[in-house]
């Protein structure tokens, strides 16, 4: 005990979760990366089905008849699965599937809310865009340099892990309606949810 008769680290302003505490700033700091990764899932849905003219021109869009699975998918050029992806590109389940998880992804970390379910989503989404575009691999299908940066970890990888450690945390209970969603009686009965 210090003479103000506080423990040494009650100073520390603090945020409780199950297992773990964390200062309000690490807590904000996650809250940051939190909505910041959810703004990239739900951009690229955003420009994807509208056609914002970053990565999809408005023609391509999905509103406009575009596939959005397509140009990527068709274009893989490297590894053991490009056969799997080529069949999948353009299909209307891959689209649907790849659309909604963006989406669903996008929001729930905006919100705080469902963090399970968005990081075992956003998880599979990288694992599989991981696999097509194959960072391992120094040369494509045709003998040219993929210009691949790093042979384990790459974007897809960070993506996919910040997501597990938004979960881990608690992230959306901070500048999120994480606290809301817990105590909801569906999950509350239903734990992943959360």
């Amino acid at each position: 005990m210090t003479t103000t008769g506080r423990t040494p680290a009650a100073h520390l302003e603090h945020v409780e979760a199950p297992g773990s505490m964390l200062t309000k700033t690490a807590a904000r700091a996650l809250a940051i990366l939190r909505i910041s990764t959810g703004f990239v899932f739900l951009w690229a849905f955003l420009d994807k089905t509208f056609g914002l003219h970053y990565a999809t021109p408005g023609e391509r869009s999905w509103i406009n008849g575009g596939s959005p699975t397509k140009g990527f998918l068709s274009g893989v050029d490297v590894g053991p699965f490009q056969g799997f992806f080529h069949s999948i590109a353009g299909n209307p389940l891959a689209d649907w599937a790849f659309m909604l998880g963006l989406l669903g992804v996008g929001v729930a970390l905006i919100l705080g809310i469902g963090m399970r379910i968005a990081a075992v989503a956003a998880t599979l989404m990288m694992a599989f865009m991981w696999f097509a575009e194959l960072p391992p691999a120094q040369t494509n299908s045709a003998g040219e340099a993929t210009h691949s940066t790093n042979p384990v970890t790459d974007y897809h990888v960070i993506y996919a892990v910040s997501a597990i450690a938004l979960a881990a945390t608690y992230a959306g209970h901070t500048w999120g309606l994480g606290r809301w969603w817990a105590k909801l009686p569906l999950v509350q009965k239903n734990r992943w949810l959360i």
